[in-house]
C-alpha cells in the first residue's frame, strides 16, 4: 500500500474517530476527566491560539500534526472500549448520511455578508 493510500485511510479514521469522541462526550457512561481532555483537546484543535504560530514555516503546522492527534488518542484511551465502539458505529453511520450543499452554501455566506457588514462599519467610523 502506498503512502498516500495510507495516509488518506488514517485521515478518514482520524475524522471519524474525532466524531465518535464528540458522541461520547455527551455519553453519560464516560468519566469526567475524558470528557474534560476531550474539551480540551477539541478546543485546541479550532482555536486561533496555537503553541507554536501557524506562520512559522514548518514548525507552525507540525504541532497541529502532533498534538490534535495525540489528544484523540489519549482521550479514545480513557474512554470505556465498549462506548468507544458503540460511538465508532454511530459516527460511522453519521458519515454516510447525504450532505447538504446548499446548507453549506448557506452559513458560508450568512458569514461573508457577516464580514462585509462589519467591514462597511468599520470603514464609516
Amino acid at each position: 500500500m502506498n503512502l498516500r493510500a495510507r495516509m488518506q485511510r488514517w485521515a478518514g479514521a482520524l475524522r471519524r474517530d474525532s466524531h465518535a469522541i464528540f458522541l461520547a462526550a455527551r455519553d453519560p457512561r464516560v468519566p469526567w476527566y475524558a470528557k474534560a481532555i476531550a474539551v480540551c483537546v477539541g478546543a485546541y484543535a479550532v482555536s486561533p491560539i496555537d503553541l507554536i504560530p501557524d506562520f512559522i514555516p514548518v514548525f507552525g503546522y507540525l504541532d497541529d500534526l502532533i498534538i490534535v492527534p495525540a489528544g484523540i488518542l489519549i482521550v479514545i484511551k480513557l474512554i470505556p472500549p465498549h462506548v468507544m465502539a458503540e460511538c465508532r458505529v454511530a459516527a460511522e453511520q453519521s458519515m454516510n448520511r447525504p450532505v447538504s450543499r446548499m446548507a453549506a452554501v448557506f452559513v458560508v455566506s450568512t458569514w461573508v455578508a457577516a464580514a462585509a457588514l462589519f467591514a462597511c462599519w468599520a470603514y464609516a467610523y
